[in-house]
């Protein structure tokens, strides 16, 4: 029997044209060495807390091993619900929707409102997972870029809302941003949405570090506090990163009650259902982890305050304080390719960071580091980094 045509073999256009992750490809090259300090990927060098775990073991040996709703426990909905009204707005059972991850939840909704041939708006540098879903799909994905300085990333207000042209489909906006730390302010937000609500544009709001902000309330705005119920507005969500749970892939979305039946099927034939134990981990984690909040919170604020001091000590480094998330996005005088830089980084000194071509082509030029670390740690990252730049 001959063999199939290899050129037959292969998958569709969409697919075979994603960018592959190059924070992945960076992490694989470092993969068994024990000598790297791996600060490259978005993760907490501490463990899930004891009492999130052990309700999970818990859920296991009371035998919650089963399928269980589409939308997610009753308990864990109504926990979130509650959680959000909290912080947002009043908030129903039958708006949340719990996934197999937050990223889960963005692939979700992208397939429940976003089709071949639209057009949608994102605003990058951003995480490379956000940026490629719409392509899977099809779409056709536009950018508007943050604009850099030491002082702080801006965003280009004009600019955007120019993008955002009718026809256009969807706003894609992480806020705190992955890589490069920005939070939108609450008057854009105000613009943004009346923007949107006058041209029938929905605004998908990817809130994963929505605790992870150091300014005010420590609460990042968010377009719940501005949008009502039923409007064009989705909120994503995570557990990996306020409860250390990365490993657990666990999300949720609040969405207009009226996708709801239509987002269960999506669930279903995505992945049927979160696994009970791992949901009655993140009921743990809802209702009892204010406190993890607040210690993660204050010890990422003190690694965020010594690395960015420490990396501006460094001749030929520019870096902004990132108002929210774990990261910095520093800029490297000279450097055009930040794979390349990051390889050998890795390769050489045992440091490894994520190449910020990672986060589309407006990264270029940059490198995003972690700093979910001890101080200890990143004093020696730095030490690293200084080696690398004076050889």
């Amino acid at each position: 029997m001959r063999p199939e045509n290899p050129d037959l073999i292969a998958a569709r256009p969409a697919v075979r044209e994603l960018t592959a992750s190059k924070i992945r490809e960076l992490f694989n090259a470092g993969i068994g060495r024990k000598d790297v300090l791996p600060f490259w990927v978005g993760e907490p060098d501490e463990p899930t807390p004891e009492f999130i775990r052990r309700a999970g073991i818990a859920s296991i040996e009371a035998g919650e091993v089963f399928y269980s709703s589409n939308f997610g426990i009753v308990e864990l909905r109504e926990a979130l619900a509650a959680y959000v009204t909290r912080l947002h707005r009043p908030t129903a059972p039958a708006e949340v929707v719990v996934t197999s991850a937050g990223v889960n939840a963005l692939m979700l909704v992208s397939q429940l409102l976003v089709g071949p041939g639209d057009r949608v708006v994102e605003v990058v540098p951003l995480w490379p997972n956000l940026q490629e879903i719409p392509k899977i799909l099809n779409a056709r994905v536009e950018t508007v870029a943050l604009e850099f300085s030491p002082q702080g990333w801006r965003l280009d207000l004009e600019r955007l809302l120019a993008a955002l042209a009718p026809g256009t489909k969807a706003l894609y906006l992480n806020s705190p941003n992955n890589p490069t730390g920005w939070t939108i302010s609450r008057d854009d937000q105000r613009a943004i949405l009346e923007h949107c609500r006058r041209n029938g544009i929905w605004i998908f709001a990817d809130d994963a570090y929505e605790r992870l902000y150091y300014e005010g309330n420590n609460i990042a705005p968010s377009f719940l506090d501005l949008a009502q119920a039923g409007e064009r507005v989705i909120s994503t969500n995570t557990f990996s990163k306020s409860w250390l749970m990365t490993g657990w892939r666990l999300g949720w979305a609040v969405l207009p009650a009226a996708l709801e039946a239509d987002m269960g099927k999506l669930v279903e034939y995505n992945t049927s259902c979160a696994p009970v134990f791992v949901q009655r981990a993140g009921l743990a984690a809802v209702t009892q982890g204010e406190p993890v909040i607040a210690h993660t919170l204050e010890r990422f604020r003190k690694a965020r305050d010594f690395l960015v001091r420490q990396l501006r000590t460094i001749p030929g480094v520019e870096v902004a304080s990132p108002s929210g998330t774990m990261y910095a996005f520093f800029r490297v005088g000279g450097m055009r390719d930040s794979l390349a830089f990051c390889k050998k980084l890795v390769a050489e000194h045992g440091l490894g960071l994520a190449p910020g071509a990672a986060f589309g082509p407006e990264g270029e030029g940059y490198v995003r580091w972690c700093f979910a670390a001890d101080e200890a740690k990143l004093a020696e990252g730095v030490q690293r980094l200084r080696r690398a730049l004076d050889a």
